[in-house]
């Protein structure tokens, strides 16, 4: 049928068509098996092998039937809307969560063709993708189908009519870039990249949101995630006009300082491979004065400190470029450079004086009881907080007294507490072996009272 269908014309007739959509739901739309790893780690494509349907080779037929259908010379979608409605198109999007890439792969290239020809139900299924992703961001974080649906979205953006519609931005802005936050980002990313960049050279204004955003959902530990948002931003400053590189460079740089001072060599290679960048540098080129200043104690410092050689070498690179650029500058910088860390060093001194200040006034109050370490480790100059300084001193000195004034009252109350419980319990034992008619019995008893009384308020007070 595949074959007659493929290489025969006019055999597509009208009564056709209800048989064809009948027979493509009954054997697909089906409820999908719960997933093999719901709440396990994300899925690897590199590592893990999918989850294959056990009746594909049946599933293959009716795909490929159902495609030379759509794709048939004969094919009249003015006849076919009747029967290929909104809830068809609901079913085909549920069954994109299958785990098999096979399914995943043939409906991709089957709503593809329907959006293509159904030109009435376009705004439905953008809107039920953008459902779809919604859920995944902020509910589930689980869908096997995001890359496929990105994949058919950048082929559409590929197509969108200028100016940008404000649907389309809004799509951008709250779908595409909130992606980037999902764990499983490793999974689609080529796509979502693919899908941002496509926006960008439609309409290069959105190119300061676009830049914020990723540095807002910027990754603080997990450093393949950061190596996959360099290589975005290198995509985006591809296509970046330098009117716009102007409003994002500040935030941009500060963030590859960061980049180039990661102690995973993968995030600091990957951030110096900008330099090699023939556009990023012209536009380095044309705003030194605001990025040297910015990058240049990054790749100094680390030009010495980083423990990966090939680092050095690619810092060694970059400190030479912008030597070349602007001498005067280079030499400026190296000068703000050694000037702060001589303000760091003196900072320091400045720190530690006051902690030997601290460390005396401790030696003298007489409730202190200092314990020395003999390793000289637990000295407090080398404590690697901010240090104190000399009016702390004196706010510190006169806690101190306050303290040691509070510590000895307490010290004289607990003691005529404990004077008071000793006369309570004498007393007490005294009026047990007491008659009532005895003398003494009256006195005691109200000795008894008079220190319980006083027991009580002591300790209130």
């Amino acid at each position: 049928m595949v074959e007659y269908i493929n290489h025969n014309r006019n055999v597509i007739t009208e009564p056709i068509y209800p048989e064809v959509v009948h027979m493509f739901a009954v054997n697909m739309f089906r409820g999908l098996p719960p997933s093999s790893n719901p709440t396990g780690a994300e899925f690897d494509p590199e590592e893990d092998e999918p989850t294959l349907e056990a009746a594909w080779p049946h599933l293959q037929l009716v795909y490929e039937f159902f495609l030379r259908f759509l794709e048939s010379p004969d094919f009249q979608p003015n006849i076919a809307k009747k029967y290929i409605d909104q809830k068809f198109v609901m079913q085909l999007l549920e069954l994109f969560d299958s785990e098999d890439p096979r399914e995943r792969d043939f409906l991709k290239t089957t709503l593809h063709r329907i959006y293509g020809k159904f030109l009435g139900l376009r705004a439905y299924i953008r809107k039920q993708i953008n459902n779809i992703f919604y859920r995944f961001i902020y509910e589930t974080e689980h869908h096997n189908g995001i890359a496929e649906f990105l994949e058919i979205l950048g082929s559409i953006i590929n197509g969108f009519a200028l100016p940008l519609k404000e649907e389309h931005k809004i799509f951008l802005l709250k779908v595409l870039l909130p992606l980037h936050k999902v764990k499983s980002l490793s999974v689609y990313h080529p796509q979502l990249a693919y899908c941002v960049v496509q926006f960008l050279e439609k309409d290069s204004t959105l190119t300061e949101p676009v830049v914020v955003a990723l540095l807002k959902y910027w990754p603080k530990t997990h450093s393949p995630k950061e190596v996959m948002f360099l290589n975005e931003l290198e995509e985006i400053l591809d296509v970046i006009e330098p009117s716009e590189f102007v409003k994002v460079m500040e935030p941009l740089f500060r963030q590859l300082a960061k980049c180039v001072s990661s102690p995973h060599f993968q995030v600091a290679e990957r951030a110096l491979y900008y330099w090699n960048n023939e556009y990023i540098m012209s536009l380095i080129s044309d705003n030194a004065a605001r990025i040297l200043p910015i990058m240049f104690p990054a790749l100094y410092r680390n030009s010495k400190s980083h423990w990966n050689k090939t680092i050095h070498g690619l810092i060694y690179n970059a400190l030479k470029l912008f030597m070349e650029m602007n001498q005067k500058l280079f030499d400026d910088c190296t000068q703000q450079f050694r000037a702060e860390k001589n303000k760091e060093k003196a900072k320091l001194k400045e720190r530690e004086e006051a902690w030997m200040k601290i460390e005396s006034l401790a030696k003298s109050n007489p409730q202190y009881v200092l314990c020395v370490d003999p390793s000289g480790l637990n000295s407090p100059v080398e404590m690697e907080t901010d240090g104190p300084f000399i009016e702390d001193v004196q706010m510190l000195k006169k806690t101190v007294q306050a303290r040691a004034l509070q510590v000895i009252q307490r010290s004289e109350q607990s003691f005529i507490i404990l004077i008071l419980i000793l006369i309570l319990i004498r007393c007490g034992r005294d009026l047990a072996h007491m008659e009532k008619d005895d003398p003494r019995h009256v006195f005691r008893s109200f000795l008894f009272s008079i220190c319980t009384r006083a027991t009580v308020f002591v300790v209130m007070s």
